[in-house]
């Protein structure tokens, strides 16, 4: 027989909910206990009842389990430093900047990046040809084109 799939909402009937807490609960529980010993990890269960009675469970002490995890929250809480705080003032600057000259932070202006293109294609490395040859292709002689000098 397949069972039905539970809907996730408050069960209404309190015989019903009650009943459905205590077999989820020592449900958990058996699974926090057997995480512990099949893969040898610490493991710190705390429940509350709806009435306020706490049910727990420690693979070791349950308070050096809860101070471990709070120096380990402590260690990795991000703590504001000089350097982070530049970084702010920097960001805010630039967000000012963007604004006064109409362009959005990160993307600069349509203008600059359609120049920028125009510069890589007329760069030196560009492989492409840009002079206009009338005739069949293998009588052309390739010309090399110097730069001006002013000497």
């Amino acid at each position: 027989m397949v069972r039905g799939k539970t809907q996730m909402k408050r069960i209404e009937n309190p015989t019903s909910r009650q009943v459905t807490f205590s077999k989820r609960r020592n449900g958990l529980l058996k699974k926090a206990f057997e995480l512990s010993v099949l893969c040898d990890v610490e493991v710190a269960l705390i429940i509350f009842s709806p009435r306020g009675k706490p049910y727990e469970f420690a693979s070791s002490s349950m308070q050096e389990t809860i101070e471990r995890y709070l120096r380990h929250t402590k260690d990795n809480r991000v703590k504001p430093t000089e350097q982070s705080m530049q970084e702010e003032v920097l960001a805010a600057e630039n967000a000012m900047l963007c604004e006064k000259y109409g362009m959005l932070p990160g993307k600069g202006s349509k203008e600059v990046n359609e120049n920028e293109e125009a510069n890589d294609e007329s760069s030196p490395s560009s492989d492409v040809e840009t002079e206009l040859f009338i005739g069949l292709p293998e009588g052309r002689a390739k010309r090399i084109v110097q730069p001006n000098s002013t000497d």
